[in-house]
């Protein structure tokens, strides 16, 4: 298989590059378009039985097992991604049901696919609005709704008028600042998952991945991942 990374100079061994989560993350499905491996539905005809679907992490777990690399199978040399990135791919797939399972485990993959990261809503701060806005040529104004009466005296005589009040909202609403940055909390865990069960399992061949996480809490100060 070729390598799309650098050799040293003695002996012809590949230079591992080290790199935190998020980044394998991108390499390995912006860069290397890894795919991840999702399980096949059951077989709908009874008389066939159920069959088993040996997806790719249940391949890394048997060669983990033996030791060594399984000849044939789903690595071919002419295979336009990078070892390497499946095994990263089989990782995420492989997310537990506690942290998301494999709803979370597709969003990720697509954010890594794009080059983004999660959207904690950034500056977001809550402001005082009108609901609804009225425009014309000439300004805005705020819709206003009738929410009452109430008598006034005027020259000399009581008149009955209209109470009018222009209904507001919050933009973005706190609530909604709060869900996102809890989403986030949330594929923060998953990718302190990924980490650990990539350096755990030991079966990257040219990357080191090292203990470097985005920020957990990007809004109290810290810029997300630097």
């Amino acid at each position: 298989m070729h390598s799309r990374f650098s050799k040293t100079a003695k002996g012809g061994n590949r230079t591992r590059r080290k790199l935190g989560v998020q980044p394998v993350l991108e390499w390995a499905f912006r860069t290397e378009k890894a795919r991840l491996e999702l399980p096949e539905p059951p077989d709908p005809d009874p008389e066939r039985g159920a069959r088993p679907g040996y997806g790719l992490e249940y391949v890394l777990m048997q060669r983990a097992t033996l030791g060594c690399r399984i000849d044939g199978g789903r690595y071919k040399p002419d295979s336009s991604t990078h070892e390497d990135a499946e095994v990263i791919a089989a990782c995420i797939a492989g997310l537990p049901t506690s942290l998301g399972g494999l709803r979370l485990a597709i969003r990720i993959a697509e954010l890594a696919r794009a080059g983004m990261a999660p959207d904690w809503m950034p500056g977001a701060v809550p402001r005082c609005v009108p609901v609804e806005m009225r425009r014309n040529q000439h300004c805005a104004r705020s819709i206003t709704i009738p929410v009452g009466t109430t008598r006034v005296l005027t020259r000399g005589k009581w008149r009955t008028v209209q109470l009018r009040a222009c209904p507001i909202t919050w933009s973005p609403h706190p609530d909604q600042i709060a869900a996102a940055r809890r989403h986030y909390a949330h594929g923060w865990l998953a990718l302190e998952w990924v980490r650990d069960g990539l350096l755990a399992g030991g079966m990257l061949r040219e990357i080191r991945v090292i203990d470097e996480m985005p920020t957990l809490t990007p809004w109290s100060g810290a810029t997300f991942l630097g």
